[in-house]
């Protein structure tokens, strides 16, 4: 495992995400609570000790989920970072009764690491907001050691990063942003990684795989990797993009399976940086691989949560974003067949509550409306 040194603590350079823990029956808010222990425990055992949560994850049980699998070892051999959910405007009335139980879930007395959750220009306002107090709450807990470390995941633009570092100032320890070889120009997280660089600010890194995306590559952008480095798996250049970037600390994987877990074990226990070449034509890559008129969403699940049809919209964007990339419509249709009535891109209502909490700020409601006259046709 690759290890790196933050503030002389000493990291796994591979954490652990629990926002896609296994699950019963697609359920996202059922976990599978045996399947979940076994890949938490084995990514444990193979020396990552960075675990993320969040008060949302899994409709509010990820993080029962993680601290009843870490309860098993000695609380300091391993670091755990939750989250103020800042992304619901309700909760900011509830800072001390949302943290109070985000310790009782995890069953822990105190965060490694805490983050300000998915800020972004929604939600600014609320976050840089004196009336209430959320700056000095968190001043208090780090003065009374329930939190260690305080950072923040920013899917804004680049002004809502600066504002934000104006408000919180030296009260900030690191940043969690949304980096791969695609968002390197998709949503300029190259600008990102620079500002932070600039500040000093140590960089955390989620959905290096896009949501599973980079898992699997179209055949003739395998081959063009396959090129450079035959030994070397299309998940891995994902990875190895990463560990080419100065800066980066923390690169958190939302491992499900004891397999997953393992093949990224193995891929952290070595680096591998990119050469010139490699880097330009993974980045190249990246560019080629969303076309036109295509969502770039990542599975957060967050506006699932606030869908009062219940849709799994997350699904539902994957299933339209296919019928763009090849054209056609016939595999999505039969797959929207298998779904239970009133769970389809017709049955949205257009409430809008699910961009409200999109970090990627997609127009969920309109993409229904035309995923639904695509398939009419």
């Amino acid at each position: 495992m690759v290890y790196r040194d933050f503030h002389g603590l000493k990291l796994s350079g591979l954490g652990m995400g629990n926002m896609r823990l296994p699950v019963i029956d697609g359920d996202d808010g059922r976990i599978n609570y045996p399947e979940a222990e076994r890949v938490i425990r084995r990514a444990y055992e193979g020396g990552i000790n960075y675990f993320d949560t969040a008060w949302g994850y899994h409709k509010g049980t990820s993080e029962d989920a993680v601290g009843r699998a870490l309860s098993a070892y000695p609380r300091e051999s391993y670091f755990l970072a939750d989250k103020f959910p800042g992304y619901g405007p309700e909760n900011f009335t509830k800072i001390s009764e949302i943290f109070s139980e985000q310790l009782r879930r995890c069953r822990v007395e105190y965060f490694d690491f805490y983050l300000c959750h998915t800020v972004t220009e929604s939600n600014i306002g609320n976050y840089t907001d004196p009336k209430f107090g959320l700056k000095e709450f968190l001043m208090e807990q780090k003065a009374a050691g329930r939190i260690r470390y305080l950072g923040f995941s920013c899917h804004g633009d680049l002004p809502v990063f600066e504002q934000f570092l104006r408000y919180y100032g030296d009260m900030i320890d690191f940043c969690q942003i949304q980096l791969n070889y695609v968002d390197w120009t998709l949503q300029n997280a190259k600008a990102k990684v620079e500002l932070l660089r600039g500040r000093g600010i140590p960089i955390w890194v989620m959905e290096p795989v896009r949501g599973g995306r980079l898992v699997h590559l179209p055949g003739s952008a395998a081959a063009e990797l396959a090129a450079l480095r035959p030994e070397e798996s299309v998940p891995a250049w994902a990875f190895r993009f990463l560990q080419s970037l100065p800066g980066v600390t923390m690169v958190l994987s939302g491992m499900n399976t004891v397999q997953q877990v393992d093949e990224n074990l193995a891929t952290w226990s070595e680096l591998r940086p990119l050469n010139g070449a490699e880097f330009d034509a993974v980045t190249n890559i990246g560019r080629r691989l969303f076309t036109s008129g295509m969502l770039t969403c990542t599975a957060c699940r967050y506006c699932a949560s606030r869908c009062p049809q219940g849709l799994d919209i997350p699904r539902l964007i994957s299933l339209y974003n296919e019928c763009l990339y090849t054209g056609s419509t016939g595999g999505a249709a039969a797959e929207l067949a298998k779904l239970p009535e009133g769970k389809r891109p017709a049955d949205c209502v257009a409430c809008r509550s699910c961009e409200e909490v999109c970090p990627q700020k997609l127009s969920i409601p309109d993409t229904f409306k035309k995923f639904s006259e695509m398939l009419e046709k």
